[in-house]
């Protein structure tokens, strides 16, 4: 990836796995706007949440950071956003030293953090205004009623946080975050808790903020959150960062297909004359299951069906389909490092 930050002095293996030569086939790359360099964080206990973690985000992009629970997404967005302090490395948002100069950074990001807190006896409105003028924004109510109007709040905006419902304490979390006009927008399971109807809403709300210029960076249980959104992924696993690419070079580098033949008679297993093709036999012994590469030149397809002929194994339906998004994050933080 040739915006991601190397540190010459750490070994290779465990730098990010690229898939793709870095700008083959690709546009332009733009400049990153967010730069972690050598980051780790160990807590007092001795836990290591982080281990030596490099990454650049790009300007204007959308960038999910996906994990099992535990792989240290949270931490390495609160060390970037100032809430957590890192054991070692740096990190520079749009162009400003998080610790240096960190209100010129702090004033750069908005963080949507998983919970809400603050007063529940607050109205939408004041807790909103209130935000912003923590980092020291002129009064803007125009901007306000916007921000407000966009997340379909408006019509709540004298209500008091404790009598909205959890999908709207969400978008008040949103609204506050965005209220001093950031450039970098964390979303930490933005979506947790909401029924569909209103994350595709968010998702929806999210790309206008990307076309506004902002750039998101998303944490997500929800795999498909980040397969429809998303620009690059960034895979974390046991606090080291295990893969960072465009998604869709990963979806065609790691993504498989699958025919599935159902079969005329069921079978108790598969014949030992094609026990050398990738095959598996469904449970319940009613389908083979062919994985291949479909970027290969040669799928063995033609091969499959030749010899299933050879060893009369009919068949009266067949069809194919692809790996998710999903499938391949469970490969990869399933496989050892």
């Amino acid at each position: 990836m040739a915006n991601d930050v190397r540190n010459p002095s750490r070994p290779a293996q465990s730098e990010p796995r690229t898939l793709a030569a870095a700008g083959q086939g690709r546009p332009e790359i733009s400049p990153a706007i967010v730069t972690v360099s050598g980051v780790s964080k160990t807590y007092g206990g001795g836990l290591v949440a982080l281990k030596h973690v490099d990454l650049a985000i790009r300007r204007g992009e959308i960038f999910a950071l996906l994990g099992p629970n535990g792989a240290g997404k949270t931490t390495l967005i609160n060390i970037i956003c100032g809430i957590v302090t890192a054991t070692e490395g740096t990190v520079v948002a749009d162009g400003h030293d998080i610790v240096r100069d960190y209100r010129a950074a702090r004033s750069k990001i908005g963080l949507v953090p998983q919970e809400l807190h603050t007063d529940a006896f607050e109205s939408v409105w004041s807790t909103v205004n209130f935000s912003r003028g923590l980092f020291g924004k002129a009064s803007n109510p125009a901007y306000l009623e916007k921000v407000l109007r966009d997340l379909a709040l408006w019509d709540k905006k004298d209500a008091k946080i404790m009598t909205l419902s959890g999908g709207m304490k969400r978008r008040v979390l949103i609204a506050k975050a965005l209220s001093h006009e950031p450039r970098i927008l964390f979303l930490d399971e933005p979506t947790a808790g909401v029924d569909v109807e209103l994350r595709h809403g968010m998702w929806q709300m999210v790309r206008s903020l990307r076309e506004n210029g902002v750039t998101i960076i998303l944490t997500t249980h929800y795999i498909e959150e980040a397969e429809e959104m998303a620009d690059r992924i960034g895979v974390i696993r046991k606090g080291e960062l295990i893969l960072v690419e465009d998604k869709d070079v990963l979806m065609q580098q790691l993504g498989k297909k699958q025919l599935t033949l159902t079969l005329q008679k069921c079978l108790t297993r598969i014949p030992k004359a094609l026990a050398d093709l990738p095959l598996e036999l469904s449970p319940d012994g009613h389908a083979l299951v062919y994985t291949f590469d479909a970027h290969s030149e040669e799928t063995g397809i033609a091969t499959l069906l030749r010899r299933l002929g050879e060893q009369h194994v009919d068949f009266k339906d067949l069809h194919s389909s692809e790996s998710s998004l999903e499938d391949i994050f469970v490969s990869l933080v399933r496989t050892p490092s």
